[in-house]
């Protein structure tokens, strides 16, 4: 017979009644879905907003993350939140703009400088009105996280202009501004679900990818690519997005409750997406890629290469959102 000492025992049967009481506790279960694997800032921020749902509900709601591609692609989690199958998803804009066209706008190359500005234009007038435009979808925009600057890697070759992309095969997002970017500078850009990808750099389906150093690093790109490019081309906008029909039903109370929730939740993934950057590109030199940086001559060439591209998207988010952005940012830099 094993004999557990008292104490332990007790302890063990405490714990264990206190579980179940939490568990009983909970009047409602949420689901929060994703595909990032859970080492990325995005997945640490889901948990972290668990977290605090369930602290400051006093355990009434519980939220079940299901991370890594669990429920499926982007696409596929937000259609099931439009159906209410899934509660709260964290897609980036770049998909939510094959449901809501306004979204391309932040695909544009080189729209957000600097994390300054990414917080005055996400934050402010122009971003709130910009979430607002989900609720048409059956969505309700609640915040913005984000996953940083994206960055191009490949097989190929280093990449420090526009022609250097040149008949390159790019894996990208499903969202036809990045696909057009990528068709000016060059390359031949192919829509890709985000957990294909390694396989696809693998089997050469494709030889190029972009995306933030943190999701380059967790992925294990390096394994598969040999060049990393610091383009900070894009900022790549994640939203917290939760089911229109589910956010109406919710009292206020609950409501504020994941409110107050996700924007902690926001800050903690912003400041632990920055000093991820700063790890993962360390690491990815170390583990062998070639890194280089292009410049910013470059990079004035590369924004002049994509300029029909700005032209279309300023005609799909049309004149009013347009000229608002640009009357923002400028305010931004001037201040800055």
């Amino acid at each position: 017979m094993i004999r557990f000492p008292i104490g332990k025992l007790s302890l063990g049967i405490a714990g264990a009644l206190v579980s179940v009481s939490l568990a009983q506790a909970a009047d409602y279960t949420f689901t929060f879905a994703h595909v990032l694997t859970e080492q990325t800032p995005n997945a640490r921020a889901a948990v972290k907003f668990k977290e605090e749902v369930e602290k400051n509900s006093n355990g009434r709601i519980e939220i079940n993350v299901r991370p890594a591609a669990q429920l499926g692609g982007d696409v596929e989690i937000i259609e099931q939140t439009q159906m209410g199958l899934v509660h709260i998803a964290i897609p980036p804009t770049g998909n939510l703009a094959n449901f809501e066209p306004k979204m391309f706008l932040f695909d544009l190359p080189y729209l957000i400088k600097g994390e300054q500005s990414m917080k005055q234009l996400l934050d402010g007038e122009v971003g709130r009105e910009l979430l607002g435009t989900l609720e048409k979808s059956n969505l309700h925009g609640v915040n913005y996280w984000g996953a940083g600057f994206r960055n191009i890697t490949n097989n190929i070759r280093e990449i420090n202009q526009p022609d250097d992309l040149k008949n390159i095969k790019m894996r990208t997002l499903q969202a036809p501004t990045i696909l057009a970017t990528y068709r000016a500078w060059g390359a031949n850009p192919t829509a890709m679900a985000y957990t294909e990808v390694y396989n696809g750099l693998q089997q050469g389906v494709v030889e190029g990818q972009e995306n933030p150093l943190a999701n380059i690093d967790s992925m294990k790109f390096y394994e598969v690519q040999k060049y990393l490019s610091i383009t900070n081309h894009v900022y790549s906008p994640w939203i917290v997005t939760a089911s229109k029909k589910w956010w109406d039903g919710l009292s206020a109370d609950e409501r504020d409750v994941l409110l107050k929730a996700a924007a902690v939740s926001r800050d903690f993934e912003r400041k632990d997406t920055r000093a991820e950057a700063d790890k993962a590109l360390a690491q990815l030199k170390a583990d062998g890629m070639q890194v280089n940086t292009v410049s910013p001559e470059a990079v004035q060439k590369m924004r002049e290469t994509i300029a029909p591209v700005n032209a279309q998207i300023e005609k799909s988010v049309g004149p009013d959102l347009w000229n608002a952005v640009q009357t923002q940012l400028k305010d931004i830099r001037k201040k800055s």
